[in-house]
């Protein structure tokens, strides 16, 4: 079935009670890891975001974004800490469109960077980051999470990239018109198509685990040695690569 819409911030304890319930079903968390819908509300309070995705005409939501504000580098920028999309509304766009409104939302205050962590063996959105967002990465955070009760994981340390978007870039506002800019790409780092079944696997978890201590390794060095990634394709088999190069003054200010 087809639906339309709507993108909202979120104000009422019910609909954060209904985030609450997303996590449960989108990550498989237990109660150790659910965040509570009083983060919600502080985030809303203290001035993050909370947005959510409901079909037209329901206040039931499909999916909702949650961003949190922070302090790093002399500046102020926001930390979306959370997306989720229920399975039955997934590949309907609605991740993209709940980025864009904490993006409006975010340049009408002045803020001009987000930032966020993601798996980097997560080759769906990954792409969605890099290559439909626009955001860099140049920062590699090995467990950053620690041990998690989500079946998603599948018992790997919890490695994390971190995404910056910086809103007004031309390489931002080039992705959100379906563009590119030129990139030179120096290295590339494949994440093949079978790493989902390998960790969903018992019997193929050493395999994961072993491409994503390679990965790291591979990435951490890049990032040392100034390297950021700057563009992420998928191949017509389902694989994924991260394209790395060095990264100029169209991907956003030069920070750390």
């Amino acid at each position: 079935m087809q639906h339309d819409f709507t993108i909202l911030p979120l104000t009422t304890l019910a609909h954060f009670q209904q985030c609450v319930e997303i996590q449960g079903a989108v990550w498989g968390y237990d109660d150790a890891d659910i965040v509570p819908r009083r983060m919600f509300l502080l985030a809303r309070k203290i001035g993050g975001q909370v947005f959510g995705a409901s079909p037209v005409g329901s206040d039931t939501l499909a999916g909702f974004a949650m961003a949190l504000p922070a302090f790093r580098d002399g500046q102020l920028y926001l930390h979306s800490h959370m997306l989720a999309v229920l399975p039955e509304y997934r590949n309907a766009g609605l991740g993209r469109r709940l980025k864009l409104a904490q993006r409006d939302d975010a340049l009408a205050r002045g803020i001009e960077r987000m930032e966020w962590t993601y798996d980097p063996l997560e080759i769906k959105n990954s792409y969605l980051n890099i290559t439909k967002l626009g955001a860099i990465s140049r920062r590699y955070e090995p467990n950053f999470y620690g041990a998690s009760s989500s079946p998603l994981q599948g018992g790997l340390p919890t490695d994390r990239l971190y995404a910056e978007w910086w809103l007004r870039s031309p390489r931002v506002e080039a992705a959100l018109r379906g563009e590119s800019l030129p990139i030179e790409v120096v290295e590339k780092t494949l994440v093949p198509h079978s790493i989902a079944a390998w960790k969903s696997s018992p019997d193929h978890r050493e395999d994961a685990f072993a491409l994503q201590s390679a990965n790291r390794i591979q990435l951490e060095t890049a990032f040392h040695n100034g390297l950021a990634v700057i563009g992420y394709e998928r191949d017509a088999d389902g694989n994924g690569s991260f394209l790395l190069g060095k990264s100029n003054p169209s991907t956003g200010p030069h920070l750390r």
